[in-house]
């Protein structure tokens, strides 16, 4: 006989039963009791989350600018192409700087001739210290204009500040280019994190070297993330703040997928049973009870899954013995044998 919880309407009732009958066809009752392992349903205690959206992002991501003006004069790379740290991305015709430079290592030239006269009339006691010291002082300040024309100079050539992809160009050949306009953007796709906006009353619930579970909806697959950030002042409009979680590498996995974190909030108590003991036919669920030696099939709801376990939201009472696995085998009313239970 079924036992129905209040909640449950008499037209399941028939249902169920069609649906044996159409599955076992004309299965005459076993002589001898089926032999079954069984759990003790029990309430167990876990942590109680709340599930807060976040987006995959890579750890190091530069948005590559020029720092000179002049023409893209050759654009060495497109989006998608992995890059070396120091390899050449854009060369940027700049002649005004290239003249700069050449000027100025022409007065550092002229101001070392100077200095070594110097030198050597100092020696011979023709010059005073006062003018060698003029001298060298120009020098010095020929010297520091020709590093800082050779650092302008350098400018021209765009190099990948580290090993990674290209994810966007905002240039092309022709293009002017100017101190801050973007030519490029790159990532490093090997070191991915996620990061989520926590609301304020459940931040306080994360710290730095904790490990939560992180979903990407993409992927359909579950991650263990650490936690390596939690900004330390909240976003005053959305009052959240944005913690960062450092993922593993996995194949599929790339920035700009959506993903969720598991945040802890607090515990609860809740009826568990292994998730092999729960059986689906439809949307209905149902357990396999054993009571008076013989299976009874049991609609019930299940609830958060935990591991190998799951909760029964209703259906089940504490202490009920549930067929562990396999349940789907048995029939409503058939007789079954313990053969060891937990």
């Amino acid at each position: 006989m079924i036992r129905f919880h209040s909640s449950l309407v008499l037209t399941m009732t028939a249902a169920l039963l069609a649906g044996c009958a159409a599955k076992r066809g004309a299965k005459t009752a076993p002589t001898t009791a089926a032999p079954v392992h069984i759990v003790i349903a029990e309430s167990k205690e876990r942590v109680a989350t709340e599930e807060e959206a976040g987006t995959v992002q890579a750890k190091l991501h530069a948005v590559i600018a020029a720092q000179i003006s002049g023409r893209v004069e050759t654009m060495l790379v497109s989006p998608g192409q992995p890059v070396t740290a120091g390899e050449l991305l854009v060369t940027i015709s700049a002649r005004e700087v290239q003249a700069q430079y050449e000027q100025a290592l022409a007065q550092r030239q002229l101001a070392a001739s100077n200095l070594r006269r110097a030198t050597n009339l100092l020696n011979e006691r023709v010059l005073s210290q006062a003018e060698f010291d003029q001298a060298q002082a120009r020098f010095r300040v020929a010297d520091a204009a020709a590093m800082e024309a050779r650092t302008l100079a350098d400018y021209a050539q765009v190099r990948a500040p580290f090993t990674g992809i290209i994810t966007r160009k905002d240039a092309d050949q022709g293009d002017l280019a100017t101190p801050g306009k973007a030519l490029l953007e790159m990532e490093d796709p090997t070191a991915l994190r996620l990061e989520a906006n926590v609301p304020e009353d459940l931040a306080g619930n994360v710290k730095v070297g904790d490990t939560l579970n992180v979903r990407i909806g993409a992927l359909q697959t579950n991650f263990m993330g650490m936690v390596a950030e939690v900004a330390p002042s909240a976003d005053p409009n959305s009052r959240t703040f944005v913690v960062k979680l450092d993922l593993p590498r996995a194949p599929g996995l790339m920035s700009g997928q959506f993903g969720e974190v598991a945040v802890p909030d607090g515990t609860v108590k809740a009826l568990r049973v292994p998730a092999s003991a729960l059986i689906r036919r439809g949307q209905m669920e149902l357990l396999v009870v054993v009571r008076a030696g013989r299976a009874e099939l049991r609609i019930v709801k299940s609830g958060a899954q935990t591991g190998n376990e799951v909760e029964i939201v209703s259906g089940l009472d504490p202490g009920e013995a549930v067929v562990a696995a396999n349940g789907d085998d048995l029939t409503d009313g058939e007789a079954v044998t313990v053969e060891n239970g937990k």
